[in-house]
């Protein structure tokens, strides 16, 4: 696949700027089918070249390839390929496997793709999926391009200046806790804390760090249709690579629920037991007003760790002016 494109996260400096652009290519090049081949084309181990990719477009190269040739499936469908051609074109090994994939992702079949995309006031897009780094296919050169969009969310989007609060702040909380010792992560400080009475303790800095970064991940498996996440990692660094994962994952559901007044949508988690349905505006509420409770909760564990937090201020609105130049 031909790789013009325009990015917002590379550095000012050349090579920098260059260096992504490399990274890019490994990602998409059409004989690069893994991560092993993508990493070989960049000369970079795949731990490296993974981590790279991530850092420098919030999206991990597995998931920005597999989204952006479900993206070029949608625009070849609509313009007349069929679904047989599409889905080996696509590097599927099977129709029925592309086509499950194409459902998850689309929220309707590849045999539907024509129809849904060739009308309407958003037809020249309608077969971009949510990203967190406006990196697209783009017919009908498979040009890569960005909405070049500011990152600081608009002071009257509220929806999404809370979202990005909440993830800074834990991206912060984390690197506060990182030069905290095993005895004082794991120690019981709490007994007995329990916010939720079916999601477990909360007793000690550990606890409520692991609920604070994977409490998304289920609800996330809940609205893609995916199996249930596993057990959270228990210590820091594996909190970080964690958060990391679910930030631009959890970043472009709710941009998607919003950009189709999705709100008031319903779905059916079948994770539960039994199966209980929930609104989309229901779950994002959840996850801010515990987030917000365990935020809290974790300063005041890192305080009495004696990790100075006075420079973590929790306020939105010193977040706010911080990030959009002081105002």
């Amino acid at each position: 696949m031909p790789s013009a494109f325009h990015t917002r996260w590379v550095s000012p400096t050349p090579s920098d700027r260059d260096r992504l652009r490399e990274l890019l290519d490994a990602v998409l090049a059409d004989e690069h089918s893994n991560l092993d081949e993508m990493a070989t084309g960049a000369f970079s181990s795949p731990f490296h070249f993974s981590r790279q990719v991530t850092r420098g477009v919030g999206e991990s190269p597995v998931a920005l390839r597999r989204r952006v040739l479900l993206e070029r499936a949608a625009w070849l469908l609509q313009h007349g390929k069929t679904v047989t051609e599409v889905a080996f074109d696509s590097g599927y090994e099977s129709v029925d496997g592309f086509a499950r994939a194409f459902t998850r992702a689309f929220g309707h079949s590849p045999g539907r793709a024509a129809s849904v995309g060739r009308s309407g006031p958003t037809a020249e897009h309608s077969h971009w999926l949510p990203a967190p780094n406006g990196i697209h296919f783009h017919s009908p050169t498979a040009l890569y391009v960005d909405n070049c969009t500011p990152t600081t969310e608009s002071a009257g989007d509220i929806v999404m200046l809370m979202i990005r609060h909440d993830l800074d702040d834990i991206e912060a909380l984390l690197d506060a806790a990182k030069g905290v010792d095993e005895q004082d992560w794991t120690r019981q400080r709490l007994p007995g804390h329990e916010p939720l009475h079916w999601n477990g303790p909360e007793e000690s800095l550990a606890q409520v760090m692991s609920h604070l970064v994977a409490d998304k991940h289920p609800w996330l498996a809940t609205i893609e249709g995916a199996d249930m996440p596993p057990d959270p990692p228990s210590d820091p660094a594996g909190l970080v690579e964690l958060h990391r994962e679910l930030t631009p994952r959890w970043l472009a559901l709710i941009r998607d629920i919003d950009r189709r007044n999705a709100w008031q949508n319903r779905v059916i988690d079948a994770l539960c037991d039994p199966p209980e349905s929930f609104l989309l505006s229901q779950i994002v509420a959840h996850v801010l007003t515990f987030s917000a409770h365990r935020r809290q909760l974790a300063r005041w564990m890192l305080r009495d760790t004696g990790v100075d937090v006075a420079a973590l201020d929790p306020d939105p609105i010193m977040w706010h002016r911080k990030h959009s130049g002081g105002f």
